[in-house]
């Protein structure tokens, strides 16, 4: 009866299935030997009828073709676990499910291996269902096929998807893509295993202890029935306890999400197809993506003040993006429409991502997510954490002239505290939203470089998530783009700092520089947004990179360092030190005058030249006084400079000429040949706009011709001294690369870096 339930209510979905038959297959393992004979043979026929089945469906479910999606491994998982289940009782047809099981499990961790910084493009919540299903086969391929994929580069940084994503607390997550709270399985058991077979750290210990700590019992935070116990069972088994917790420091968070469709290791083998057996976007599903490209969410002081709307319909205005007309390609539907026209190159991509000490700078440029009919030419926005409590956001928005923008507008979700109705308005210059937290007042507020600062609209929505709905607020605020280029500061704080004010000081072709009062100390902000270009760069910041903060007591430029700038002796301490010198001298000449006249008094002597001289040097001494205090206001005996000889002042003038010196660009060059390193180094330069990445021989450089046949075949690291004796493959050796006739058979140099200090940019020939 149960069975034609489900049958009729998820004809689509064998997810379902596919967890019952993992259940069910683990317990009868651990089970068996307290079973009967009937039940063992009842149970074990019902493993090999849904396994059986589940097979069958495979071969035709859109799961049987795609890869790195929560559907595919946990339905390949459940064939895996039945037929090893089966195998152990003499099954035959169980070694084929086997085989096709791990096939496909092989290929996902191929795929995986290309995926570098252990993430997944379907966010924090289903990649804990995606990696649960991994992780059990990572232990099973190594325990039964002595398979070991421990060493994959995925699973090497996995952790720190979760350390990451994880907001202070150990509560709750980034909302990347469709999640909840936090994650739908595990992660303590994920955790576990990464630190016993991967890491052997403590870290991942140290992790799982701290969520299993700190989990809500209930609420939209708690596990729900369904997922809490799935992954107890490898908890305890993969747990090391010899791995004593280490733990890991960090507070603060701000998060930023741009990246490509699929992420950019699946976009790129999408793209350019090395693999046979990968069909292009049919092998994968980015169904739970969200068009969230230039993304970000603030947490100061561990409070959700931005933050994702997390699982729902895909649109635009439901994620912290720009919506310059309509949203990002993909939207409008309850799964992302990754198979519509255009959508599959849609992405955007992290230009720079850099921190020095508790600040931060991460850009991000998101124009290829948007409709190439709103003729957008730059979509680009940049975050500086500029302490724990202060965040600024900048949005550079540049579109051609026959473009139909003329607004764009700008979200901020939470999910949690509303947003206050009553209008807030910073310095009552510019509007702002404001929320209160048991009377901590975190704020926000906005302008564009003409100092305009548009009203705001508070708002709510309602979506459908998961199998409830889910309500969020937001704050709307448009901005008119009448030039083709706009450029707006957003400025968002807690309540222990001081922000007292703001502005524009400088808006150029190349970039922006604004002015933050925090606590009573100027911080003024560089951000070159012209970043395609590093001799732009180079020239509006004085060095290579992307932005720079200064204040008065350092210059961070994020990229290179920090430089602290010497403590400086400030005006008033030199006023003070004149000053003082001053009145002790006129106070040891009035002392002597006051001596002078008792002894005339008391001896009858007469000093009275001498006392006029006196009181004249001090009135001197004082008028003197007077001007040099002069020196420090605006008023009628300004204007007279007193410079002191104190080497402090040298130390200043040496600042000042180093901040005026540009840091010159160095000139690179870097050359390889094939099968020497050219193919592992192009990945680093040839989607880099800093190089030129020139490869030989295209139909723009060929090899020089030479009355000598050049062999293309040519195996560089064979080419052995009686080779270069005879003089074969003197093309190569007199008009490509200049080879020593000291070459043996083994490639002794195959690449050379030269290094010159210029103005050029850099240059990468391969």
């Amino acid at each position: 009866m149960l069975r034609r339930v489900w049958n009729r209510l998820c004809s689509n979905d064998e997810v379902p299935a596919a967890h019952s038959l993992t259940g069910f297959a683990t317990a009868y393992d651990f089970v068996y030997p307290f079973l009967d004979k009937r039940r063992r043979e009842t149970y074990l026929r019902k493993i090999h009828t849904e396994t059986e089945e589940l097979y069958e469906m495979s071969k035709y479910r859109a799961w049987g073709k795609q890869y790195l999606q929560n559907h595919q491994t946990t339905n390949v998982m459940a064939i895996l676990t039945g037929a090893i289940v089966l195998g152990s009782h003499n099954d035959q047809e169980s070694m084929m499910w086997k085989q096709v099981s791990v096939n496909y499990m092989e290929k996902t961790m191929f795929l995986l291996n290309h995926i570098v910084d252990g993430s997944l493009d379907e966010g924090v919540a289903y990649g804990s269902y995606t990696a649960k299903s991994i992780t059990q086969y990572v232990f099973l391929a190594q325990r039964h096929f002595d398979i070991d994929n421990t060493r994959n580069n995925w699973l090497q940084v996995h952790f720190w998807f979760y350390y990451a994503t994880l907001l202070p607390g150990f509560q709750r997550t980034v909302g990347i893509a469709d999640s909840n709270y936090n994650w739908f399985y595990g992660p303590e058991s994920q955790l576990v295993f990464l630190d016993t077979f991967v890491m052997k750290n403590g870290t991942g210990n140290w992790l799982a202890q701290q969520i299993r700590k700190h989990r809500p019992k209930d609420g939209p935070m708690g596990p729900s029935t369904a997922q809490r116990w799935a992954t107890l069972h490898t908890e305890f088994i993969w747990f090391n306890p010899h791995l004593a917790p280490q733990p890991r420091m960090g507070n603060t968070f701000v998060s930023f999400k741009s990246s490509k469709l699929g992420g950019r290791a699946v976009y790129d083998i999408v793209h350019d197809k090395p693999y046979s057996w990968v069909n292009d976007w049919s092998s994968f599903n980015p169904g739970h993506e969200h068009p969230d490209q230039n993304s970000f969410t603030f947490a100061p002081n561990g409070q959700v003040f931005v933050s994702e709307a997390l699982y729902g319909p895909k649109y635009s205005y439901l994620n912290n993006v720009l919506v310059p007309w309509e949203g990002q390609l993909g939207e409008c539907g309850k799964w992302l429409r990754w198979t519509d026209e255009g959508v599959g190159d849609s992405r955007g991509e992290v230009i720079v991502a850099s921190s020095h000490g508790d600040t931060m700078f991460v850009s991000g440029e998101a124009v290829s997510a948007y409709s190439p009919a709103m003729r957008l030419k730059s979509v680009y926005r940049a975050l500086v954490l500029l302490n724990s409590q202060t965040l600024l956001v900048v949005d550079h928005v540049e579109k051609f002239p026959d473009s139909p923008i003329n607004s764009f507008s700008a979200f901020f979700h939470n999910l949690d505290i509303d947003f206050k109705y009553v209008p807030f308005k910073f310095m009552d210059r510019y509007n702002g939203a404001m929320m209160d937290v048991w009377d901590a007042h975190y704020k926000m507020f906005w302008f564009d470089t003409q100092g305009h600062s548009p009203d705001t609209r508070i708002q709510e929505a309602e979506q459908a998530a998961e199998f409830k709905k889910r309500w969020t607020q937001y704050v709307n605020v448009t901005f008119s783009m009448t030039n083709t280029v706009a450029r707006v500061a957003y400025v968002l704080h807690g309540p222990y700092v001081k922000v007292s004010n703001c502005r524009f000081i400088e808006n150029s072709h190349n970039g922006v520089r604004i002015s933050l009062v925090i606590n009573n100390t100027e911080n003024i902000v560089s951000i070159a947004t012209n970043y395609k270009d590093i001799g732009a760069r180079s020239s509006y910041l004085g060095f290579g990179g992307h932005c720079k903060v200064e204040d008065s007591y350092q210059i961070t430029r994020y990229g290179l360092g920090t430089q602290l700038i010497p403590k400086q002796m400030s005006a008033d301490n030199q006023l003070f030190d004149v000053v003082f010198s001053v009145n002790v001298i006129a106070g040891v000449v009035l002392c002597v005058a006051v001596a002078f006249l008792t002894l005339q008094r008391k001896f009858y002597v007469c000093f009275s030249r001498l006392m006029r001289y006196a009181l004249l040097c001090v009135l001197l001494l004082w008028i003197a006084e007077l001007l040099f205090v002069s020196n420090s206001c605006d008023k009628l005996l300004c204007g007279v400079k007193w410079k002191g000889t104190d080497p402090q002042n040298e130390v200043n003038k040496q600042i000042r000429q180093y901040e005026q010196q540009r840091l010159p660009l160095p000139t690179v060059l870097v050359t390889a040949l094939p099968g020497s390193g050219a193919e592992i180094l192009k990945h680093l330069f040839y989607n880099n706009s800093d190089f030129v990445y020139i490869r030989v021989p295209t139909e723009h450089l060929d090899i020089p011709e030479t009355e000598f046949e050049f062999d293309s075949l040519v195996d560089d690291c064979e080419w052995s001294r009686m080779d270069a004796i005879q003089g074969r493959f003197k093309s190569s050796r007199a008009g490509f690369i200049r080879w020593s006739t000291a070459l043996n058979s083994t490639c002794r140099t195959s690449s050379w870096w030269r290094r010159a200090e210029s103005q050029r940019p850099k240059v990468s020939i391969l």
